[in-house]
């Protein structure tokens, strides 16, 4: 494939998106037209999981093709290294334009800017997040526009949500908007638009006209059985019972619940909104066929399930499981939903070879061409998945101060997380109960599924470790 046949390249990367925010993937309470039309023209993998539950690990693994701890890049407040080679980077040596728009969020971003490294972008608007703080180039525009971030963003009753009044003030709106004033720029080789709201990160910034199209009354409660914490991790205990500015589930009403869930809702329904206006810009002006599409987001969001909020030392499906969609009309298949277990550090080997590039060595992830193409059954790509906490959200409640170092390793039939240094864990069997409430940790009757499934977890930290020659620099 030569570099003039190379297809522009539309990546979009959403914040805390569970894996089951999708109508056409079976969410019947959600308005999302625009996904649903991806999913209809390429490929959704429905059993694509993260292998970090917060945003520098996740990230810095599916930009690099490589494991968290593969980067050095563990926890939010670390930095990426310098040696890391971010996916962007390798499609600016190809002869891509790159920009981005919005977070990036594989250095600190702490002090309200963001470290950079050889990351490939020539264009550069970044805005870590809707904060006056971190605003960053967003927040610049809102200033040359007459406005202060407390004119745009509004106090909700909602718990952890914010109302917008103003769609073209919104953080999403502006990442949409500035890609597409990149992608309008004449050039003459293909683009990358890389575009990361900070949305449907809490807290959950709606416009009132997204809001309204949920009654929180005909909403699913949270996934919560009273007393199932019981027999689980201490860690989980102490955040259901957090309590002040950012309130546990214990201090919550299901009425709230079901009111944050309507703000997620339509936090997400915005950005399906614009990927719309994106995909009619592509229509008009003839490049949807020489477009490939990338919809996924770093992690995803417990909300409320099993008496949890937000994300934290917890590794259920709600947080570790996310959306994918891969669409390229007249090269990728349609309408296609793919049940085979991928990891999100597949993402960046897959670009190299529907490319046609060589995978480099030091990629961990698996092209998932084969699982594309049909070459590869589903059941014979993986057979499992694999995630790790390593400390990685410090700031998150947890008992006496403990740090939880935490591995899971995930097939269809169980899931087993193993909390390092403690004697605690969690095993599921997810066959009889694939909601994860019933802990057989301790369950005599799996014990030999105990043993086996954390070999498994056992050997999939070890064959973490970092392909390439040691560096002087160390572990």
């Amino acid at each position: 494939m030569n570099t003039a046949s190379r297809p522009n390249i539309l990546w979009i990367c959403t914040e805390h998106q569970r894996f089951d925010t999708i109508h056409a993937l079976g969410n019947e309470h959600i308005r999302t037209p625009n996904l649903d039309r991806l999913v209809a023209e390429g490929v959704a993998f429905s059993h694509a999981f993260c292998q970090n539950t917060v945003c520098t690990p996740s990230r810095s693994s599916f930009l690099t093709g490589r494991y968290p701890v593969t980067t050095r890049c563990r926890q939010n407040g670390q930095d990426i290294p310098e040696d890391e080679v971010l996916i962007s980077r390798s499609l600016r040596d190809l002869g891509y334009d790159c920009g981005l728009f919005g977070k990036l969020h594989v250095s600190s971003a702490q002090s309200g800017s963001e470290r950079r490294i050889d990351d490939g972008y020539r264009v550069f608007e970044w805005s870590h997040g809707s904060t006056a703080v971190h605003g960053g180039d967003w927040c610049r525009w809102l200033e040359e526009s007459g406005k202060t971030f407390d004119d745009v963003y509004h106090r909700s009753p909602v718990l952890f949500a914010r109302e917008v009044p103003e769609r073209k003030y919104h953080q999403t709106t502006w990442c949409f908007e500035r890609a597409k004033v990149f992608m309008e720029e004449p050039r003459e080789g293909p683009w990358l638009a890389s575009i990361n709201p900070f949305s449907a990160h809490d807290p959950f910034d709606y416009l009132p006209e997204y809001f309204e199209n949920y009654d929180p009354d005909t909403l699913p409660a949270p996934l919560w059985r009273e007393g199932e914490l019981d027999g689980k991790p201490p860690f989980q205990m102490a955040s259901y019972e957090q309590r002040g500015s950012a309130k546990g589930y214990a201090g919550t009403t299901v009425r709230q619940r079901r009111e944050m869930k309507a703000a997620y809702y339509a936090a997400i329904e915005h950005i399906d909104a614009e990927l719309g206006r994106l995909l009619t810009w592509l229509d008009e002006t003839g490049q949807r066929e020489n477009t490939l599409i990338l919809f996924n987001s770093d992690h995803g969001d417990m909300g409320g399930d099993h008496g949890l909020f937000q994300k934290g030392p917890y590794l259920y499906d709600p947080a570790v499981r996310v959306p994918l969609i891969l669409s390229w009309p007249g090269v990728l298949p349609s309408g296609r939903i793919e049940d085979a277990l991928v990891e999100q550090v597949d993402i960046a080997p897959t670009l190299h070879e529907l490319l046609g590039l060589e995978i480099p060595p030091r990629m961990q992830g698996r092209s998932l061409v084969p699982l594309l193409t049909g070459s590869c059954p589903p059941q014979e790509f993986r057979d499992g998945v694999y995630c790790e906490y390593y400390n990685s959200n410090p700031g998150k409640t947890s008992p006496q101060k403990r740090r939880a170092y935490i591995t899971m390793w995930r097939n269809r039939r169980h899931k087993v997380v193993v909390y390092h240094g403690e004697e605690f864990g969690e095993l599921y069997d997810l066959e009889r109960d694939p909601d994860e409430f019933e802990n057989r940790w301790d369950d005599p009757d799996y014990s030999d599924i105990r043993f086996s499934m954390m070999k498994r977890c056992f050997d999939a930290r070890v064959f973490a470790m970092d392909p390439m020659p040691a560096r002087k620099s160390g572990f």
